[in-house]
């Protein structure tokens, strides 16, 4: 494995500390860059070999740019530096009570642990498991437990005025399926409707069973339904279905979010056939309860998958406030409640976070101005040179695989898909992470050339046209991909 030394030497640092770097930028890239009416000087890059050598390329590679969800590789390796792979979230259930002849006489406390995924199919089998443990009934509340992470309220649409986008999702320590809700719509034309069905179950939500059909085009069909989301009780639709649309699907977050937890797991209780005698509520577990069961969330490794390939936001939140539970932990009783620990929250997340930077990168190396560790902030900071030697480093460390194989291969999955076709000399051959905001568009990752070497390649446009300029990415990472020499 190189010596941080040695690659810091090859990137030159210190160079680019002096001053812009600027190559000459390959003639398509600079020809996509014009068509979106972009100037070079708005457009940031580092192509270097993985070995160490001098790089092939530098533009701007000293420019502090906002790399929007790119800067989920900085998380997404701080995490598998500091927690591995292996590791997992906890999500624990503790009574005050006993089960006693198929009931649990008491309360049910759901404490979060911060796990990313928790989502319908888990938790059903989690109350499942509780049945067959004997606790088919409660008698008592359902208490939910929220207090290891101490995050903000903060509204949904104030980011970018979309509140209704899964993607604007705020972090949690008991994340219940992203706070959303999923809405099918099945075309009836026998009936003149369309049949709409809901997951998960939500206790109090009222859905209209039915939207009329339209013979209109597909088009915006969201937009056609007219759908009104105004009351946290009800969902209902004051336009038409299109017929031509076939069977379509739309996730949208709950309009209440503060209130999703609670009504989702209510419906999701009753619907595996338990009974609860009393009411769903915050508060937390009391010291001295008695654990009943221990739900792992699946391994860090399959988690960051999800977040670095589909750029999911409050996956990467969830992840990058983890990591500010990085303290030694409080002890208690066996099969008891741990003490209580500060919860974490994003400052404590930052400053471990920059501290790991400082340890692995040194004083040398800008560090990234971090917000919330996940790319939708418009504060966040970064430059390619020192994201190029993130990824460097990265592909050396005992346990790349699991960080690399987290990013997207371009033309074929996740957000990389977009990314290349078929006739493309990165098709299948680079590994990437690509990340969007209004004004922002961006890619890093690894590509393998022509010439047998795999590079590291990392580019940023920020500006106004910056949605027009995902092409001349695409042609650096074409470029690069057929390097012979």
């Amino acid at each position: 494995m190189p010596s941080l030394l040695a690659l810091l030497t090859a990137l030159s640092l210190p160079a680019c500390a002096q001053g812009p770097s600027r190559d000459p930028l390959p003639a398509a890239v600079t020809a996509a860059l014009r068509r979106a009416q972009v100037p070079a000087s708005d457009f940031a890059a580092v192509v270097a070999p993985l070995d160490g050598a001098e790089a092939r390329l530098r533009h701007q590679s000293g420019m502090q740019v906002n790399p929007a969800s790119v800067m989920k590789l900085v998380t997404t390796y701080a995490a598998i530096d500091l927690l591995g792979p292996d590791y997992t979230w906890r999500t624990r259930f503790y009574t005050d009570g006993v089960i006693d002849g198929g009931a649990l006489r008491g309360n049910l406390y759901i404490r979060g642990g911060g796990d990313p995924k928790f989502v319908l199919e888990r938790i059903q089998d989690v109350f499942y498991t509780l049945h067959d443990m004997g606790a088919q009934a409660i008698l008592g509340d359902l208490v939910l437990d929220n207090s290891a992470f101490d995050v903000p309220v903060v509204d949904p649409g104030a980011f970018d005025g979309e509140a209704l986008r899964p993607y604007n999702a705020g972090p949690d320590a008991l994340l219940v399926n992203f706070k959303s809700v999923i809405l099918k719509f099945v075309p009836d034309p026998a009936n003149g409707v369309a049949q709409v069905l809901s997951e998960p179950p939500m206790a109090g939500l009222q859905i209209d069973a039915t939207v009329p059909l339209t013979t209109g085009s597909c088009g915006d069909w969201r937009s056609t339904l007219r759908a009104r989301f105004d009351d946290p009780a009800r969902i209902s639709f004051e336009g038409r279905y299109p017929t031509r649309c076939g069977e379509g699907q739309w996730p949208v977050a709950y309009q209440d979010p503060s209130s999703y937890a609670a009504r989702a797991l209510e419906g999701l209780w009753r619907t595996t056939g338990g009974l609860l005698t009393g009411r769903v509520r915050a508060g937390m577990v009391p010291p001295g309860a008695t654990l009943l069961f221990d739900a792992p969330s699946l391994p860090l490794g399959e988690v960051i998958t999800d977040v670095n390939q589909w750029s999911n936001n409050v996956m990467a939140q969830q992840v990058f406030l983890t990591l500010g539970e990085l303290t030694p932990q409080a002890t208690a009783l066996p099969g008891t409640a741990p003490l209580p620990l500060p919860p974490t929250n994003f400052d404590r997340a930052r400053r471990v976070v920059l501290a790991w930077w400082q340890r692995t990168f040194g004083p040398r190396v800008p560090a990234p101005v971090l917000d919330n560790g996940s790319g939708l902030s418009r504060d966040e900071r970064i430059t390619p040179e020192a994201l190029a030697l993130l990824l460097r480093h990265a592909a050396h460390h005992a346990r790349a695989d699991a960080f690399v194989n987290s990013l997207g291969i371009a033309g074929v999955n996740g957000t990389a898909r977009r990314y290349a076709d078929p006739r493309s000399a990165a098709y299948g051959n680079a590994w990437i992470k690509t990340g969007s905001l209004r004004d922002v568009t961006g890619v890093a990752g690894y590509v393998n050339a022509a010439n047998g070497t795999r590079y590291v390649v990392v580019a940023f446009v920020n500006h106004p046209n910056a949605s027009a300029a995902r092409p001349a990415l695409e042609a650096l990472l074409e470029w690069t991909a057929r390097l012979e020499d």
